[in-house]
């Protein structure tokens, strides 16, 4: 699309669609999410490991699905009949999770439907901006911020009715989101790009996956699995220690446990503006670094936020680590994850061949499928480990990850990846 189409905030009107709608999805996902363990614990009765590998198995499915989603995206039925069908089957899940015998049904369920949904949404970004157009280096980042506001209002929102009023309540609030969400782009579709011809892509030479290629992303997504291990315990076991680890007065309230998981998607809209004035600061001055290079640098920050909290809950001992901690944790872990996944997702959207774009970015969602996996496993040793210890566990794996992504910085890596992270 042409620089002159008519914009919304500077951008083409459809990036607006395809993040209100993720907005409202990403509502749904992380109201449910901010209420399955302590559902599971508190509800159910279910045991912290196996409360914390269900947490983990879930998520995992969620993002392993958009694998096979994404191909029939491509290949069977195009980006937008596979947005609707899957947005309608979530909706649905969600719904199911308001009865207690329908548990492990309505979670398959959600799983299914993000498989068709998730990965047709991000592929459509790069179709609404020309080759040429300066603002396509910075999509991705303005996408990012929208959908962390659902990612922000959903524990507020959906927290607090299953605090308050039930956990029904809340899983009942995060179906209403998913059904917004479809409204949202099924008025909007007239702003987004065509859909593509859905036959096998001509090889072009310089796009195909070349062996080099494979082999990097693969790196790239080994990294990203380790990462996620600790990145991942935000809605698991890090929402277990805000509920018995933290002190949560305020005055003579008490705030919410679930409120907390709100200020991740907080920081994330906060904080993005500013590390974009920053990153073109540096590119100015021509001194920007490239695409795995700052990956590894959010891991290593994400790294010292776990740090920082094993050290306080080791001073603690027996006792209670101040909120404002908490908070400054998800200052820092917020801080490296934009540093890492925003770039991640982009990079493998970018170097997507032609016709293969739900298909590629479907790739990427296979390292968040392992590492969701991780995680669950590693979180079941929180029952066994003293929370320092275990923390400072989870800072060694973001150290491991951002070594990896360090070592292939520094390797023959293909050109498309030791570009400017800031054309990514």
């Amino acid at each position: 699309m042409s620089a002159a189409t008519p914009t919304w905030f500077g951008q083409p009107r459809g990036l607006t669609i395809l993040f209100l709608t993720n907005m409202w999805e990403q509502f749904s996902y992380y109201g449910m999410r901010t209420l399955l363990v302590y559902y599971m614990t508190k509800q159910l009765l279910l045991g912290q490991q196996w409360s914390s590998f269900v947490y983990g198995a879930y998520t995992a499915c969620a993002y392993f699905t958009p694998i096979v989603g994404g191909v029939i995206a491509d290949r069977l039925l195009g980006r937008r009949r596979a947005i609707m069908i899957g947005g309608s089957i979530m909706a649905l899940g969600h719904f199911m999770m308001a009865f207690e015998p329908l548990f492990y049904v309505a979670l398959a369920t959600i799983a299914l439907g993000n498989g068709l949904f998730l990965p047709s949404l991000p592929s459509q970004i790069d179709s609404l901006y020309e080759a040429a157009d300066p603002r396509r280096g910075w999509a991705y980042n303005v996408y990012y911020v929208g959908v962390n506001v659902g990612g922000f209002l959903a524990p507020l929102i959906c927290g607090t009715l299953g605090e308050t009023l039930g956990w029904h309540w809340g899983f009942g609030a995060a179906g209403l989101g998913m059904v917004s969400g479809l409204i949202i782009y099924s008025w909007g579709q007239r702003y987004l790009p065509p859909e593509p011809v859905r036959e096998p892509a001509k090889r072009e030479k310089g796009r195909g996956f070349d062996r080099q290629m494979v082999a990097a992303l693969a790196a790239v997504a080994i990294a990203v699995t380790i990462f996620r291990g600790a990145y991942e315990q935000v809605g698991n076991t890090i929402a277990l220690w805000s509920d018995t680890g933290v002190d949560r007065s305020f005055g003579d309230v008490t705030i919410p446990m679930t409120w907390f998981q709100s200020l991740n998607s907080l920081f994330v809209m906060a904080f993005t503006p500013l590390l974009l004035i920053h990153w073109r600061r540096k590119a100015e001055k021509g001194l920007t670094d490239s695409a795995v290079r700052r990956m590894s640098k959010g891991a290593l920050i994400v790294a010292c936020a776990y740090a920082m909290i094993g050290a306080l809950s080791i001073q603690a001992g027996a006792g209670l680590v101040g909120w404002t901690w908490l908070a400054l944790f998800f200052v820092v872990l917020t801080v490296g994850e934009l540093y890492i996944l925003p770039t991640g997702l982009s990079l493998f959207a970018r170097l997507a061949p032609p016709g293969y774009g739900a298909t590629t970015v479907a790739a990427w969602f296979l390292a968040i499928f392992t590492g969701s996996m991780t995680a669950g496993l590693v979180g079941t040793f929180w029952s066994h480990m003293e929370p320092g210890p275990f923390f400072f566990l989870l800072a060694g794996i973001a150290c491991a990850a951002s070594l990896l992504l360090w070592w292939m910085d520094r390797l023959d890596t293909p050109v498309e990846m030791r570009g400017s992270a800031q054309k990514v």
